[in-house]
């Protein structure tokens, strides 16, 4: 196990599951239906490690309309529907928690910006949710979401750990942002070659395989 750190804690979007691409078809479509039309790339960039109250703005500013309590139901019942149907695992990541749960004694956590339900929902249909149960913090439960560092500093103090002696895993440069801001020692996920953006962010390290996180733990 690598020395230096005494915890590890885990994004989820796009780090343990491989939802995004589903959640930003659900934004694109609801957008479209109000007359703001997006590809789903561009979607992705606007909104990726954002929750969707954070950009209020830029979508009342597209849309011309109210961003809505009703509004945002209604998006999380059709996001949610979604992801029951098409959510899939992050290739390796089974094995990989496996390792890291046990090589850190359960010194585990997850920090997503998605609000409890949809975290939750995810976790336990892919089998993930043991591996985090009663340690996961949702950015919909703290002040301020990614990319303020509240949620990794909730989880650094629910673990009993200095920030600096915790690894972050991210996939975006607002979650990296988070985890630096917390203080952490932030390493990314590049599965989709988002590499230039995760170092620009303060990723001290890019990975691009999840079955590759074990290796890296082990060193010295």
């Amino acid at each position: 196990m690598a020395t230096s750190f005494e915890a590890v804690i885990f994004d989820c979007d796009g780090v343990l599951v491989d939802s995004e691409a589903i959640t930003c078809g659900v934004l694109r479509d609801m957008f479209e239906e109000q007359g703001w039309t997006l590809t789903l790339a561009e979607c992705m960039d606007h909104f990726l490690g954002h929750t969707v109250r954070y950009r209020r703005n830029l979508i009342e500013a597209n849309t011309g309309k109210p961003l809505t309590e009703d509004w945002l139901q209604g998006f999380y019942a059709r996001r949610n529907v979604r992801l029951a149907q098409e959510i899939t695992a992050i290739p390796d990541i089974l094995p990989t928690l496996r390792y890291v749960h046990t090589a850190y004694q359960g010194q585990i956590a997850c920090a997503s910006g998605a609000d409890r339900a949809k975290i939750n929902m995810m976790l336990r249909q892919l089998g993930l949710f043991d591996f985090f149960d009663g340690r996961i913090f949702s950015g919909h439960e703290v002040p301020n979401t990614k990319p303020a560092p509240d949620v990794y500093l909730a989880a650094a103090a629910y673990l009993g750990k200095d920030p600096a002696r915790c690894l972050a895993i991210e996939d975006t440069h607002v979650g990296v942002a988070a985890g630096v801001a917390a203080g952490a020692t932030v390493w990314g996920f590049a599965a989709h070659g988002q590499d230039a953006s995760l170092l620009r962010a303060g990723a001290a390290h890019v990975f691009h395989h999840m079955a590759d996180l074990p290796g890296l733990l082990a060193r010295p």
